[in-house]
Formats: structure tokens, sequence, C-alpha cells
């Protein structure tokens, strides 16, 4: 039996294997709209039968990009086509997702290819906004500190801008303890709970440590996921920093598994494991032994969108192909369901 390919129910939804492909920015849009590009990467993901298909972090306001290429979802004119690339996934039985996001002070930066710098607004560029007016770096742009009523109205990924210490300074309900600094992430929740249907499940994506002294850490993530819990938060995708330029993180296969492992065991809620897993024996042992109940793959996706029918061979699970590609799969390879 294989931990990996085992079915996973969540609320109304039954995902059919463990293996889910993280969100990865493109920077691909013009003005946040998906594309033929975007159709392509997202689809042959859900072909290679990976159980969720997150699509890339989507803005939820164009001030929320991180680059002016970034996908977004502020627009219902952005729908149809988000909606065609969700219908072709949930045809190959794999289950669509998407990542609401908001780059808060890393906002307004050319893409990483073009160096990954502030971009000024004369060249299409923006005032970004953050809890405090606290660059990342130097070559980051100076955001603007949000107004208390602006909290109320904004709706995004600035959380972990505002539960980390080193980026919030406020001194208002909204800055200071773990309960201010959490605040805004608890509020969005309910608010998002009280929209999404009952029946999909909702997931968090926390980073679970700054990796700096004195900053977020796993005990304040355990407490954050034990506060969110109750407000119908289904899964916490444990990633980890990104707030500190200069923090320096341990990277190695599957580092950021234990946080996962830690979360879900203290807090008795289903957890992601994202991080350097790459290989089938690594993501079948994390599972097997009770670290995460979901792997999410990034980089390791890009190079094989195929990864989940790869694994099934080297874990000898009879995977179902799409009946296209049956011909190219181990004798009595099943076909693939076709969803509706």
């Amino acid at each position: 039996m294989s931990f990996l390919f085992e079915t996973l129910q969540i609320r109304g939804v039954t995902l059919p294997n463990r293996i889910v492909v993280s969100p990865m920015c493109q920077y691909s849009s013009v003005d946040g709209f998906a594309n033929e590009w975007h159709f392509v990467h997202l689809a042959s993901r859900a072909v290679g039968g990976a159980g969720v298909v997150f699509s890339e972090a989507a803005a939820v306001t164009p001030e929320g990009r991180i680059t002016p290429q970034d996908l977004g979802i502020w627009s219902s004119d952005h729908i149809p086509e988000l909606s065609r690339i969700a219908r072709f996934v949930k045809g190959q039985g794999s289950f669509p997702a998407v990542q609401l996001a908001h780059a808060g002070r890393k906002g307004s930066t050319s893409r990483p290819w073009e160096g990954g710098t502030s971009i000024a607004e004369d060249h299409g560029g923006w005032t970004p906004i953050a809890p405090s007016a606290v660059r990342f770096s130097e070559t980051y742009p100076e955001p603007r500190a949000l107004a208390v009523e602006e909290i109320h109205a904004a709706h995004g990924y600035l959380f972990h801008e505002f539960y980390s210490p080193f980026s919030n300074r406020r001194e208002d309900s909204y800055g200071g303890s773990f309960e201010n600094r959490t605040r805004f992430l608890r509020e969005t929740v309910v608010k998002v709970r009280q929209k999404w249907p009952a029946e999909l499940p909702l997931f968090v994506r926390i980073s679970s440590t700054d990796w700096v002294e004195n900053g977020w850490d796993i005990e304040q993530s355990v407490e954050l996921a034990r506060a969110l819990k109750p407000l119908g938060v289904d899964l916490i995708d444990c990633s980890s920093g990104g707030n500190i330029a200069t923090a320096k993180i341990p990277l190695g296969p599957g580092y950021q598994t234990p946080f996962a492992e830690r979360v879900r065991r203290e807090v008795g809620i289903l957890t992601g494991a994202v991080g350097l897993i790459t290989s089938p024996l690594q993501a079948e042992h994390i599972l097997r032994t009770g670290q995460a109940d979901l792997v999410l793959l990034a980089r390791e996706m890009l190079r094989d969108p195929y990864w989940p029918l790869r694994a099934a061979r080297e874990l000898g699970v009879p995977a179902p192909y799409p009946v296209q590609y049956a011909r190219s799969g181990p004798p009595g390879t099943p076909i693939r369901k076709k969803e509706d």
C-alpha cells in the first residue's frame, strides 16, 4: 500500500492522491489575465496525475502583485480564462485550486530574470502597502503603511508581514502582541470562510519561522494554527522564511517538513509539507511517518510535470493514465476516469 496514492477526504472533496502542485509564479500575465502559457503549464500537471493543481499566486488587487506580470483575480474579467483552466484540470481527475495573494511590501518589482528590483511608478510600478513603512531590502521600494480602515477592506497575503514582529511596527490593534499581529489573518479567514462554499476546503500557507532570533517562530505558528482551526481552516501549508532578506536558511531535502509534523501533532489539523521534496520515496516517507497529510512539489514539478506517474511506477502503484497516454504505462495500467 502507498500512502502517497491514498485518497483524502476534506469536506465535500475527495482528493485522488496526496500529491499537490505548489503555487509557482510564472510572471507571464498582462494586466493579471491568464493566457495560453498558464493553460499549458497547469493543464500538463493535471495530465501528469497530481491530486491538486494550484494556480500561481493570484493577486487580489493590482497593487498586490509582486511584478506587473503577476496573475490576478481582482476583476470578474479574469474569471473566464481561469475557469477554462479549472475545467480542464478537473476533467483530468485533479482538483483545481487557486492561491489568493497580496505581495505587500515586496510588490512593484521586476521579474526575477530582469533583476527583481524596484520598479518606479513612471515605469509601470506603484507604491506597495504593508503593515509598516519598512522596506524588505534596499533594492525594494519603500511601502506605505496601511490605515486601519484599509485593513478591514483589504484581502490577501500581507499576513506574514503582519504577524512577524520584524515587519510589523504598528502600535494599534494590529501590532504588538501575538493576538494583535495575527488579527488581520484571523479576520480575513472569517470573511473568506463566510463567502467560500462550506463543502470546499480552505488551506492557509504560513511561514513557520523567520529563521532569525526573536522573529516569528514555530511556537507561534503552532498557536496560530490552533486559532485558525475553529475558524474553518482545513489545512496548514507549512513553508518558511521570505520576510527577512538576511536570514540564513538551512536548505536541504525536506528542510521544512518538521514544521508540518509539529503543527499536525500539536494542533490536530491537516498539514502540507513543502520544500525540496523531490523523490517518490522521500514523499512516501513523509506521509507514512505521519509528518504531513499532503506533499507539495514546486521545482521538481517544473522539471517533470509527470512526476506523479513516475512516482507510481517507482512505488509499484497502478496509477491511472489518460486514455491517450495509456499505451506508455506499465502492463495493466488503468484508464483515468474523465470528470465532468
